[in-house]
């Protein structure tokens, strides 16, 4: 009989880089193209000695390793950011890597040799995909059992507040229905799956069930702090706490925060600041949400060019941070209704944007007003826009 894993063995180093090299390559396992070499790289090497094994006549089979290696496996993938289906697409183009590299020696195997050899990866990559697809799920339960506890204490914090903020009651109950009902239904189904199995079962669609309830969860739990955000300053409960900052070492922070999100997308970012030895007095806090706000939301609805950060000095003691796009731009009858709460643009593009509340621009509005500047807007559909907020060098009161 012959013995596959020798020939095995020898390509294993081959197989990791033509493996890798195809994940790479393939458009959908996004989530891999923002690991690292060791990132994609994982487990594998120990999962292909395992096999190894397996194939070998004269050593025992090596299915505790396979399952150990496995399990980890799945819980760093979930980790990652990982969908089911990228897990499974990421095993398929392994197993299609191995028979590729062992196909030399499978064509000169008899009937019965190959049979074997395929037989017995196959059961081991099988075995791989079920555990690391447990981990997976238990891992992603884990995160939705998180998520519940993150809901409650700001459920307690919002109903604290919804009592002085009765105006905008109504609008949240309604931006709160969609998200709600997916978390119930999916919840739900889920719930009623595990009463009927007992034990976790690896399966895409449980998983993807799991998927849905999270992102619909982390929507709910941004829009309410958004929420709470606007209610505090509405009841008078933000504190400034000012002090005098360098402003290009705010802007080098926002850049920090804010550039995952923008090389994501191949967006560049540019800085402009004129201001590189003068200090401000204002809270450096609330400048920073109001620069990352707008900055963020350029990134959004910018589909591909440059987003742009600019400070400048005024006259009259003032100065001002512009931060310009080059994306959809926003319709002149919208411009004034933008920076009200739970507005959003009614066009084809900014209805294809899944995670905005429609609060932002509300909240920066708020905020510049609380640090006694003005938020000025000027906008071209299809060119960009750009967000201009002034203020003065000194408070008034303070």
């Amino acid at each position: 009989m012959r013995d596959f894993s020798v020939a095995l063995q020898d390509r294993i180093d081959t197989i990791i880089q033509n493996w890798i090299e195809a994940v790479r390559c393939d458009d959908q396992l996004e989530t891999a193209k923002e690991l690292t070499y060791n990132g994609v790289r994982d487990s594998v090497p120990i999962v292909l000695q395992a096999i190894v094994t397996m194939l070998s006549q004269s050593q025992e089979s090596d299915i505790r390793t396979l399952v150990e290696k496995s399990l980890e496996h799945g819980t760093l993938r979930a980790k990652q950011g990982y969908d089911a289906e990228e897990i499974a697409r990421e095993y398929r183009l392994l197993r299609w890597v191995i028979f590729e590299a062992l196909e030399p020696e499978l064509l000169k195997a008899s009937a019965t040799e190959v049979s074997r050899a395929y037989r017995l990866i196959d059961t081991a990559l099988d075995e791989v995909i079920a555990k690391c697809f447990q981990t997976f799920t238990q891992e992603r339960f884990q995160e939705l059992k998180d998520l519940q506890n993150q809901l409650q204490l700001t459920n307690q914090e919002l109903t604290r507040l919804v009592r002085a903020n009765q105006e905008n009651l109504s609008h949240l109950a309604h931006e709160l229905k969609t998200p709600l009902t997916s978390i119930i239904g999916y919840s739900d189904l889920f719930l009623r799956q595990q009463q009927n199995y007992s034990e976790i079962k690896g399966s895409v669609p449980n998983i993807g069930h799991i998927d849905r309830v999270l992102n619909s969860g982390r929507l709910l739990l941004r829009l309410i702090n958004d929420t709470l955000e606007i209610s505090r300053y509405e009841a008078g409960q933000i504190k400034l706490q000012l002090t005098a900052i360098s402003l290009r070492e705010v802007l080098n922070n926002v850049v920090e925060i804010i550039e995952p999100l923008a090389k994501a997308k191949n967006l560049e970012i540019a800085v402009d600041c004129d201001m590189s030895d003068d200090q401000v007095v204002t809270d450096c806090l609330r400048l920073q949400q109001i620069i990352t706000n707008l900055t963020s939301n350029a990134i959004r609805y910018t589909p591909a060019g440059t987003v742009t950060i600019k400070s400048e000095i005024l006259p009259k003691k003032y100065w001002k941070v512009t931060v310009s796009d080059t994306g959809m731009g926003i319709d002149p009858e919208d411009c004034e209704r933008i920076f009200q709460p739970y507005f959003r643009a009614d066009n084809s593009l900014s209805s294809r944007i899944p995670d905005s509340t429609g609060l932002g621009l509300a909240i920066v509005t708020r905020l510049v007003n609380l640090l006694q500047g003005k938020i000025e807007l000027v906008s071209q559909l299809g060119v960009g826009s750009s967000f201009t907020v002034i203020f003065p060098f000194e408070l008034d009161g303070f």
